[in-house]
């Protein structure tokens, strides 16, 4: 299990974190809802190991990490574009893709479309599927999304929903996105994050009388 506790994070003076607790099981699907700029993406990057927070106490099994990249433990999908433009997509995911899951990962259609392209060839829609597939792929047993489902069409973002779904069949995975009906859908439980606390919704009226959303659709 990965667990996440006591995170604080301080920026000039200004309280951002101060209260987080959440934990993921491998085969389980956490969802992280808050507005914006209330620190989720700066939490993922926490977990991840690459921003130094005030304070925090992250563990996998009960063993501490102190950066989570490291030894292929967790795996981050960052809000902006990760892949370097001066290979082929096939050639990148030869090196970042787990090679237990190759024959599956290749069968994606949206690999076998744009596999021998570079990134750069690629709209942002396509490269955010293409990077996210990688992603989910990768070796790390826990994966961080964080907004994958920007520059979707939603028959995009239905696709992309079911393999989150497969992949957490044997990982654990983190993700947020402001479209919430997507996060509630996909996921297990749910986190909500809120003047730099984090509140565990057991149903979706309880974003409401939290005040993240003023009714449900």
């Amino acid at each position: 299990m990965l667990k996440v506790d006591s995170v604080q994070l301080d920026f000039n003076g200004r309280k951002i974190l101060q209260g987080i607790y959440l934990d993921c099981h491998e085969n389980e699907v956490i969802g992280l809802l808050g507005r914006n700029g209330c620190g989720k993406s700066s939490l993922l990057k926490i977990i991840f190991g690459t921003v130094k927070p005030t304070f925090k106490h992250i563990s996998i099994n009960n063993f501490v990490i102190d950066k989570g990249y490291r030894h292929n433990q967790i795996a981050y999908l960052p809000q902006h574009h990760y892949l370097p433009d001066n290979l082929s997509i096939n050639k990148l995911a030869a090196f970042l893709v787990d090679p237990d899951c190759w024959d599956e990962f290749t069968a994606h259609e949206i690999y076998q479309k744009y596999q021998h392209k570079k990134s750069d060839q690629l709209s942002g829609g396509e490269i955010r599927q293409i990077e996210t597939l990688i992603i989910l792929y990768s070796r790390a047993r826990y994966i961080l999304l964080d907004e994958p489902f920007i520059h979707l069409s939603p028959i995009q973002a239905t696709v992309f929903k079911a393999i989150i779904r497969l992949r957490a069949k044997t990982k654990g995975i983190i993700v947020t996105d402001h479209q919430y009906r997507s996060i509630l859908e996909i996921s297990d439980r749910i986190f909500l994050l809120n003047n730099g606390y984090t509140n565990s919704i057991r149903e979706p009226a309880d974003l409401i009388e939290r005040g993240y959303i003023n009714h449900l659709i």
